[in-house]
């Protein structure tokens, strides 16, 4: 996996994060989800950085990165957070505006980034997720027992640390053939880091920071009428659950006034799922 990248750490002042780098063009940073790491862009980062500089980092909290130490307020799990994290890193390889795509997770860092730092986002691709806001204000049934995880993980130190903790594998794995969704070196990453009890409380603190810290910002943005500047990708599973829910591109219209995209025939993990169409959707957006 990744053949010809750079695997090194990067010190942002904040934390240490694990990144890999590769490739000749413009700069394009990928950013993971939950439960994963970096490792999820593998069937698509290679193509990708045959024409972009491609650079794929683990989100605080999760893989090899470090994990601050956590407040009452959340805040150093905030995707506000770990969006600095982003401009760091980007910062120490020499660029001062580039192109993001986040999924899951780190769709809403890429977000977040694209409303803190206007100026860095050169264009952003999310990848099957709305803004967290739009999700909570929205929740109904359908939202609270498919996406369950989302309240049973901000719930208060220790509960769910202490109930993935007595067996993190079992947690990891035990939705529908998600283990056939992962190449196996992928999954062998993502089990190793999950296991250790210092990232399942920083994926806890990831979703409590989502339902506080991370819901303000938004609520207060959508509020004051900011809105996102670049150019924006929205991709979704269309077998995954937010376009049976949602119109996606109406909602995310609320957020920025250039707003493309459509569902891609996979689940949840559209990299992994459907690498090919992933990768097509991602070079037509970002070559422009």
């Amino acid at each position: 996996m990744f053949d010809g990248f750079v695997l090194e750490r990067i010190d942002t002042g904040e934390a240490q994060l694990r990144v890999r780098h590769g490739g000749v063009g413009p700069p394009l940073l990928l950013l993971h989800g939950h439960p994963q790491t970096h490792v999820m862009w593998h069937r698509v980062a290679p193509d990708l950085a045959r024409e972009f500089t491609v650079v794929a980092m683990d989100l605080r909290g999760y893989g090899e990165s470090s994990k601050p130490p956590t407040t009452d307020d959340h805040e150093p799990y905030s995707k506000r957070a770990m969006a600095r994290d982003a401009v760091a890193v980007m910062r120490h390889l020499g660029f001062e505006r580039f192109a993001v795509a986040g999924h899951d997770r780190g769709g809403r860092v890429a977000y977040r980034l694209a409303l803190d730092h206007p100026e860095r986002v050169a264009r952003l691709a999310t990848l099957d997720i709305l803004p967290t806001y739009e999700h909570f204000a929205r929740a109904d049934m359908r939202f609270g027992l498919g996406y369950w995880h989302w309240f049973f993980l901000a719930q208060p130190y220790p509960l769910p640390e202490t109930l993935i903790g007595a067996d993190p594998e079992r947690f990891f794995l035990g939705r529908p053939n998600r283990p056939n969704v992962f190449a196996p070196e992928a999954l062998a990453d993502y089990l190793r880091c999950y296991r250790d009890p210092a990232t399942i409380h920083a994926a806890c603190e990831d979703y409590r920071a989502a339902a506080s810290y991370d819901y303000a910002l938004d609520e207060a943005d959508k509020r004051a009428g900011r809105r996102i500047a670049a150019p924006l990708l929205a991709l979704w599973g269309g077998r995954a659950q937010v376009g049976s829910w949602y119109d996606v591109l109406a909602i995310w219209r609320e957020w920025a006034d250039d707003v493309r995209g459509g569902p891609i025939d996979a689940g949840h993990f559209l990299a992994e799922e459907a690498p090919e169409a992933t990768y097509a959707a991602l070079r037509s957006f970002f070559t422009g």
